[in-house]
């Protein structure tokens, strides 16, 4: 299991994004909203751009945003591994297209109420699902149990269709939540370690050491 962390809650992004720096967390989590798609907002692109000088740590960058076609090219700029586009968007062929040019890896995310079999279109073309466990938009929420019944209709669906995409879950993961998601691939957490005192203990307590 791969650990990504979002500072979407941070008082100081700069200096927490470089205590993630010294950590073995593998990605850092970007979080990118226009308050459109969703009601929270966070940093334009132009305050990220140098992203570079506080961390090497590479990017799951997720664009919870209306019109993710113009937010791509932005972040395929950087030190970028997934760029994850909403399923419940418009332009969900075009953005992979777009992402796939860059050759950066592909993600595509669902939020809580939305049918999981929406996915199905994209499973062959995406190298993550990102299951959203809160309502996208807001960091700090608690993780919604039904998650776990729909990390199994995702399983399911990605046998069927031989799809070889990872499973991220992201919102409301602490150490209780990561003990019962050890068959995910990567769990996305905020809070649980922006707000500590001991990055590495947390991200070592997610890894269930």
């Amino acid at each position: 299991m791969k650990i990504s962390v979002s500072y979407l809650t941070s008082n100081d992004v700069v200096e927490d994004l470089r205590k993630l720096n010294v950590t073995n967390v593998d990605y850092i989590h970007v979080d990118v909203m226009d308050g459109k798609f969703v009601k929270g907002k966070t940093l334009a692109f132009k305050y990220l751009k140098n992203i570079h000088k506080y961390t090497t740590k590479r990017l799951d960058v997720h664009l919870m945003v209306k019109k993710p076609l113009k937010y791509i090219n932005d972040y395929a700029t950087l030190n970028t591994e997934y760029i994850t586009v909403h399923v419940e968007n418009k332009d969900v062929d075009k953005a992979l297209n777009l992402i796939d040019s860059y050759g950066i890896k592909k993600g595509i995310s669902i939020k809580p109420q939305t049918d999981v079999n929406d996915l199905v279109p994209y499973l062959d073309r995406v190298n993550l699902i990102l299951i959203m466990s809160v309502e996208p938009g807001k960091g700090g929420q608690a993780f919604i149990e039904d998650t776990y019944e729909r990390i199994k209709k995702v399983k399911k669906l990605l046998k069927e269709h031989k799809s070889k995409a990872l499973i991220s879950v992201d919102g409301g993961i602490n150490e209780e939540v990561a003990k019962k998601l050890k068959d995910v691939d990567i769990l996305v957490s905020g809070n649980y370690v922006i707000s500590s005192d001991d990055f590495q203990y947390q991200i070592y307590k997610l890894r269930g050491n």
